[in-house]
C-alpha cells in the first residue's frame, strides 16, 4: 500500500504551479470513457465533472496548471482520444497543454517516469504497468530531483506545440480527421 497522499490533497495544498509531463502512448486502455469513445459515444464535458472542478477550483485560485504530452507519431488511438478529450475537457477546465513529438525529444534528458511537480518542492512519479495500467505512485521532495524533473519539463515546455496548434498524425504526413466536430473546431 502506497504512503503517498491523494492527488486531490496534494493539488489542494498546491499554491503557484502544477506541471505534469506524460511519455506514455496509451494509458488506461481499459478506462470506461475510453472504452465508451472507440464504440463512437462522444466525450462529454459534463462527464468529467469531478476533473473539471478540481483543474478549475485550483486554477481560480491561482495555480498555473501545465502539461506537456511527448508522443510518438503516427500516435496511438489512444492519443487521438487524449487530444479530442483535451479539447472538450482539459482545456476548457483551465489546463494549459502542449505537445512535443517524441522524434524531436531525442536530445532531452527525462526522467524514466511520468511525473507531476507541485510548487517546485515535491515530486509525484507515476508507474505504470506494461499494459497501460496505473501501478504505485512515489513521492519526493529531494530537491535535486525536483529540480532536475523541473528542468526536464520546462525543456520539453519549451520546445512542445500548444494543444490549440497540434494536429495528431495518425499516418506518415496525414493529420487526423476528428471523430467530434467539437475537437475539430
Amino acid at each position: 500500500m502506497s504512503n503517498v497522499p491523494p492527488f486531490a490533497e496534494l493539488i489542494a495544498a498546491t499554491e503557484f504551479s502544477a506541471i505534469h509531463l506524460e511519455m506514455r502512448d496509451v494509458y488506461t486502455p481499459k478506462g470506461p470513457v475510453y472504452t465508451d469513445w472507440k464504440a463512437g459515444i462522444p466525450i462529454e464535458y459534463d462527464r468529467h465533472g469531478d476533473w473539471v472542478r478540481l483543474v478549475g477550483e485550483t486554477v481560480g485560485r491561482g495555480v498555473d496548471w501545465r502539461r506537456a504530452r511527448i508522443i510518438s507519431e503516427p500516435v496511438t488511438d489512444f492519443i487521438v482520444y487524449e487530444h479530442e478529450t483535451t479539447t472538450i475537457v482539459n482545456v476548457p477546465a483551465g489546463e494549459k497543454v502542449r505537445w512535443l513529438p517524441r522524434r524531436l525529444a531525442s536530445d532531452l534528458f527525462l526522467p524514466g517516469n511520468d511525473f507531476w511537480v507541485f510548487d517546485n518542492r515535491l515530486v509525484r512519479f507515476t508507474h505504470f504497468h506494461g499494459d497501460g495500467t496505473y501501478g504505485p505512485h512515489e513521492l519526493s521532495d529531494d530537491p535535486e530531483l525536483v529540480r532536475r524533473c523541473v528542468e526536464a519539463f520546462e525543456a520539453v515546455w519549451a520546445r512542445a506545440v500548444d494543444h490549440a496548434d497540434y494536429v495528431p498524425v495518425v499516418k506518415e504526413d496525414e493529420p487526423v480527421a476528428c471523430s467530434n466536430p467539437a475537437a475539430a473546431a
